[in-house]
């Protein structure tokens, strides 16, 4: 069964300004309610190609009413992992905390060599960190939180599973899980799905929006990069009482670069998802375009509900640790 996102006439619903820290690229938006209303997270880039996040308020789910005039998020001056940035934030809300996942980008502390087409240094160090806020307005860091390895494409679950916090990050090429009791100390539990050779996702996956729960288990919403670094978006069903099993992934991508603000920007041909919003009727996708603005694109919950049931039923194929070769249990160890 094939699903795919119907994008929004108004795309793209965000670009730039011409205020100094995002006169260049505004993309990879998470996407949360408050005050009964949609906002969005956006990553921002400016004159300094730093990245730094700002914040939207939607009218209706592709109208923006208000944005902030200066980032609500900077990169922290004291922390060696900020220096060229905060990016790709992630927003899970579990209980009154809004809980924010995003990349602290720097680089390794030996030479550094600028790629010119992306003005990225080639010894480039992502790291996931952590924040969090009830407001919006003031923050409180946890810095990162998986430090002994390059990581980003991090979100959490919106619940406690077994009185755990879990993650979903990204160690290339695969998505991985991560837990802790606290929300800040996470042991890793290994792999959880890999690219597919010859598919859309052949080259490398990570996650997209927080996952979402449902019926028949744990939807997510992820991106894959094919051989030749086109970045699709897909969808992937896990396990709704243990997440380390995968019950199935779409065979065909979701949304794919076709129009012209996807298939140019700073990195041409992407689609790119940190976040997604649950209504009464549709689910909505917010996506970065071209790592240069935001667009949105919507599917039916019918539609979703009909997919996932097929692969409930049908779990033909299950992803576990001990198919890996690994021997831990996802709760204990």
């Amino acid at each position: 069964m094939q699903v795919k996102l119907t994008r929004s006439s108004n795309n793209p619903i965000l670009l730039p300004t011409n205020k100094p820290w995002e006169n260049r690229y505004v993309y990879n938006p998470a996407v949360f309610e408050l005050n009964g209303q949609i906002h969005l997270l956006y990553r921002a880039q400016g004159t300094d190609m730093i990245s730094r996040l700002g914040l939207a308020r939607l009218g209706k789910p592709d109208e923006v009413l208000e944005r902030s005039f200066d980032p609500v998020f900077a990169p922290d001056p004291a922390s060696e992992y900020e220096v060229l940035g905060v990016e790709d934030p992630r927003v899970t809300k579990i209980g009154d905390k809004y809980y924010i996942l995003y990349t602290a980008a720097s680089h390794y502390p030996e030479i550094v060599e600028f790629d010119e087409a992306h003005k990225r240094p080639e010894n480039w160090r992502v790291r996931v960190s952590l924040a969090y806020t009830h407001d919006f307005q003031s923050f409180t860091r946890f810095g990162v939180v998986i430090g002994h390895i390059d990581s980003k494409d991090a979100a959490l679950f919106p619940e406690l599973i077994n009185e755990n916090y879990l993650m979903v990050h990204r160690v290339i090429p695969h998505a991985r899980l991560a837990i802790a009791t606290d929300a800040r100390n996470y042991k890793e539990r290994g792999p959880l799905f890999w690219p597919r050779p010859g598919m859309w996702d052949s080259k490398r996956i990570g996650m997209g929006a927080p996952p979402i729960k449902t019926v028949y288990g744990w939807l997510l919403f992820y991106h894959g990069v094919d051989d030749n670094m086109v970045y699709r978006l897909g969808l992937a069903l896990l396990d709704v009482h243990n997440p380390a099993i995968v019950l199935g992934r779409s065979s065909e991508p979701i949304l794919e670069p076709e129009e012209a603000y996807e298939k140019e920007g700073l990195v041409p041909k992407v689609v790119f998802t940190c976040g997604a919003v649950e209504t009464s009727s549709e689910y909505l996708v917010y996506y970065g375009a071209g790592d240069a603005v935001v667009g949105l694109a919507t599917v039916s919950k019918d539609i979703i509900l009909k997919w996932t049931k097929h692969i409930y039923d049908s779990c033909s194929s299950f992803h576990t640790f001990e198919q890996y070769g690994r021997d831990e249990k996802l709760f204990t160890g």
